[in-house]
């Protein structure tokens, strides 16, 4: 009877140490979502992506692990890089909503920025998602959040106009109640222009925080909010954000 219980503690130590998980060692993360009119109107242009969706929206760029005092993790685990069979179920609506614009170089090609978004960001939020999991957040936080229908019930249209920054971010924070960061570039012409939206999570990517830091010191107080790109008019060069 002694070792009927001793073993029967043991099996139950190993099933508590087994479904334990330890925090995140990271503080929060940035859902960043892109502009792709930001990109195209840009020095170095841009290039369509290779499945033909031009649909006028925001495209999730990636969950970015963070840490408070502004640094990053990356790379984190080379023995688990990015495996499309992993998420082929996702793949369909991956490539409407994550799509690829030049990030690499023309011809786009989205799989080289999923597998970039993993094998940089991914690897490093094991403790809390798969490979699955990861992309299938962003689909959802993707869905849950409509950039554009945000900014235009404000008034904030991709027309080319100039906008507040102020004005943009409090659309953003009235409708998730805290604001975001909003990092610009330059169109041809050395204007200000609204690039990415930074969106603070917690580490466990479940809900909305406020940012400890945000990426706002690339903008003016006034940046431009420009019109989606037409198929016509697009180039076959590098894009702004293959480093990132």
């Amino acid at each position: 009877m002694r070792g009927i219980i001793i073993a029967s503690f043991l099996i139950l130590q190993s099933l508590v140490v087994f479904s334990s998980s330890s925090p995140p060692d990271f503080n929060f993360f940035y859902w960043v979502t892109y502009w792709p009119g930001a990109i195209c109107d840009s020095q170095k242009g841009c290039c369509p992506p290779p499945k033909g969706n031009m649909a006028s929206d925001f495209m999730i760029h990636g969950l970015w692990p963070q840490f408070n005092n502004g640094t990053w993790p990356a790379f984190c685990d080379q023995t688990n890089l990015f495996d499309i069979s992993k998420v082929s179920d996702l793949v369909s609506k991956m490539e409407k909503k994550w799509t690829e614009w030049g990030v690499w170089a023309c011809p786009s090609n989205e799989t080289k920025l999923w597998e970039h978004e993993w094998d940089k960001h991914g690897t490093c939020v094991q403790s809390v998602f798969d490979q699955h999991s990861y992309f299938l957040t962003n689909l959802r936080f993707r869905q849950k959040l409509n950039l554009l229908n945000i900014l235009k019930q404000k008034g904030i249209k991709p027309d080319g106009g100039l906008y507040g920054l102020d004005e943009i971010k409090n659309a953003i924070k009235c409708a998730i109640g805290f604001a975001p960061g909003i990092e610009c570039n330059e169109d041809v012409k050395g204007t200000k222009q609204l690039f990415q939206i930074y969106i603070c999570l917690d580490n466990y990517a479940k809900e909305f925080v406020e940012c400890p830091y945000v990426p706002d010191r690339s903008c003016a107080s006034k940046i431009k909010f420009p019109k989606f790109p037409k198929k016509d008019s697009l180039g076959e060069s590098l894009s702004v954000i293959s480093s990132v």
